[in-house]
């Protein structure tokens, strides 16, 4: 039996891998490079668009626990993003070019694993299929899609990537090495700003000329990838509580806290090149330098890529998926990535993973693994899957949706250590029957 797997980014190299692993063959096709979408610059696959980082890899956090979970399954991406990571404090962030070169590597070399290039515009009539083209699915293909699940509307939300400057170009006179509260190695780049700088970069950042995009309004901004001049817009506090916050940042050279810090992140493993923590944007290339540069160690910064802005499109999962990501009309096709509702790169991997797996039993005639909502994976995928859901918006991992523990626990991080030991327990219990 040969499944189709469209689209060689996360999702579906790692539903690609899962099914490979489990003696399935598999025939992915990815439209690169033939055709590109706005947001790739490359021809290898798991392509990150936007940031490096993969986010927190902390098991208080909802997102280390999912990227732990995936890692004890045998997880291709979490395999390769740990063999390529790069020192961001309490984070997993990657080198970016490493990375996609090792999914991409490892994808072509697996014997059951057939790669061929170019766009699908129609789905097969019959045979297993799992769609995971991306929140830029093609034209052609989207067309495709919208008369097999009837949708009249497509639904969407905006996404923007950070900028990239070289290393060499930051003033490292006017900036300092600091990871927040001393956690992790001090690997990030903080660049304070005094009051006076801030209003003046707050000012010219609210005021600052947009590049033109289509149908964007700020309320299509997805939450968790929101512009930085959307966040300025909002108040002239508003982004020193978010990817401004100077707190646990103390300057060395003056011993206490700026009023403002921008802090810069490595994107590769030679440390030269840095990204520009939370400044996702999509301001006109020549705004970008002239704003930026107004931070007072970044004034003569050289920009290796600016900040960019796409549309990205979404199912709404809870009337069309169920908790494996199948379609319910018709199982035999199943849907993975940001094109399901789940917002970020592990979720991505992890609906993915799921997708694979479920359809490799299915195929190899097994019960579908029913993952918990005690763990991450499992939570993600019904919170996608559940019809009651009104406003369906795209979602990260977050603790909300797992269900809370049975008796109380002091301190926030101490119960949500505690409900991924849980997480972990139940995953242990499933790891043979997983992997089998």
């Amino acid at each position: 039996m040969q499944v189709l797997v469209i689209g060689a980014g996360l999702a579906g190299s790692e539903a690609a891998w899962q099914l490979a692993q489990r003696g399935v063959d598999v025939t992915l096709r990815e439209m690169k490079p033939v055709k590109k979408t706005p947001a790739h610059t490359t021809e290898y696959f798991a392509e990150l668009c936007c940031s490096n980082s993969l986010r927190s890899d902390q098991l208080e956090n909802a997102v280390g626990l999912l990227k732990e979970e995936l890692r004890r399954l045998d997880s291709l991406i979490l395999q390769c993003a740990d063999a390529t990571r790069v020192e961001a404090g309490g984070a997993l962030a990657v080198d970016r070019l490493g990375f996609a070169r090792m999914v991409t590597e490892k994808i072509r070399s697996h014997p059951r694993i057939t790669v061929e290039e170019g766009e699908v515009t129609e789905l097969p009539a019959e045979g297993a299929v799992i769609v995971a083209s991306g929140p830029l699915t093609s034209e052609a293909l989207s067309g495709t899609l919208q008369k097999l699940i009837g949708e009249t509307e497509t639904l969407h939300f905006y996404d923007a990537a950070a900028p990239l400057v070289s290393f060499e170009s930051v003033d490292m006179d006017a900036a300092y090495f600091a990871s927040r509260y001393d956690r992790g190695t001090p690997d990030y780049i903080n660049c304070p700003m005094e009051k006076e700088e801030y209003l003046a970069f707050w000012q010219a950042l609210t005021t600052a000329q947009e590049a033109e995009v289509h149908g964007f309004e700020d309320k299509s901004v997805f939450e968790g990838c929101m512009p930085a001049e959307v966040m300025a817009r909002r108040g002239e506090d508003t982004l020193r509580y978010g990817p401004l916050k100077p707190r646990g940042l103390p300057n060395p050279k003056t011993g206490r806290e700026p009023y403002a810090v921008v802090q810069l992140r490595k994107d590769n493993a030679e440390g030269s090149i840095y990204n520009l923590v939370g400044f996702q944007t999509h301001l006109r290339f020549p705004e970008q330098k002239r704003v930026f540069s107004m931070i007072p160690a970044l004034h003569d910064a050289q920009f290796l890529r600016y900040g960019v802005m796409h549309r990205n499109t979404y199912l709404d999962s809870p009337r069309l998926l169920n908790r494996y990501y199948q379609l319910l009309s018709q199982p035999r096709i199943s849907f993975a990535g940001q094109m399901t509702g789940v917002e970020g790169y592990v979720e991505s991997c992890a609906s993915g993973f799921l997708a694979g797996v479920e359809t490799a039993r299915r195929l190899a005639g097994k019960p579908p693994v029913d993952f918990p909502q005690e763990t991450a994976i499992g939570a993600l995928a019904l919170y996608v899957s559940n019809a009651s859901v009104g406003n369906f918006q795209p979602m990260n991992i977050n603790f909300g949706i797992m269900p809370p523990l049975d008796h109380r626990v002091r301190g926030k991080r101490n119960k949500n250590a505690e409900i991924s030991a849980r997480s972990l327990a139940v995953i242990e219990a499933l790891e043979k029957e997983v992997l089998e």
